[in-house]
This record gives C-alpha cells, structure tokens and sequence, in this order.
C-alpha cells in the first residue's frame, strides 16, 4: 500500500502531488524548491540551503538521519554552480554519502528557481530485519 504524506513544515502545495509518499519502508520525497519560502528569489546558494533544511525537516519527522539517504536527483539551471553545490552536499552528507545524479534543465516550475532536489530515503536501517 501507497502513504501519501504531506508535512506541515514545508511549502503548501499548489500541484497535483504530494510531498512525499511512503512504499515498502522507503519514502520518496517530491522534488523540493524554494518556491513559497523567503529564499525564493535569493540566490542559488540560500535556495539550496533552504532545500538541504526541508530535507533534515523531513528527516526528523521521519526519525531518520542523513545516513538513511538512498539517494538525491538534483536538477540545476545552470551547470556551473556545481562546485558551489558540491561542498554544500559534502558538508551537509558528512561521511554519509548518498547516489546522488546531477541534471542540469532549461527551467524549473517558477522563473525565479534555480535548482531543484529530489530524494528517496530508508525508512528501515538495513541492519533491522
């Protein structure tokens, strides 16, 4: 069976989806902006710490931890801020580190977005069976 969460913590929704849905103790977590936060029209380092920040939210109402990152999609406007992005991921995984693809778009859901991230993550330690 298919749980749809919505987390009051993050942005409402205004699309046909759902923060995150919950399958075989695995959540996968709909693509998060900026959109509807304070961040939205600030730069391309404040809307991937505000993404970063609503991923650790999730987490703590999942009772998860970063190590419980399966996995990241991270869609950019422009590919040239990878190194920005990189050392905001490394500090934010610490010695965790997830997959992770990196897709650069032609452009996300509002003009004023620049990055978008996506996640699927654990919901069951592996060592818990």
């Amino acid at each position: 069976m298919v749980k749809r969460v919505t987390y009051e913590h993050l942005p409402q929704i205004a699309g046909p989806y759902v923060h995150a849905t919950k399958h075989n103790r695995t959540l996968y977590v709909s693509g998060l902006t900026a959109y509807g936060t304070h961040c939205q029209a600030q730069d391309f380092e404040a809307q991937t710490n505000i993404i970063l920040k609503q991923i650790s939210e999730i987490l703590k109402v999942e009772k998860r931890n970063v190590s419980d990152l399966v996995k990241l999609t991270i869609f950019v406007k422009d590919i040239t801020k990878l190194p920005a992005i990189r050392t905001m991921l490394f500090e934010f995984y610490g010695k965790y580190l997830p997959s992770c693809s990196l897709v650069e778009v032609s452009n996300l859901i509002h003009s004023e977005l620049e990055i978008e991230i996506e996640a699927i993550v654990a919901l069951e330690s592996s060592t818990s069976r």
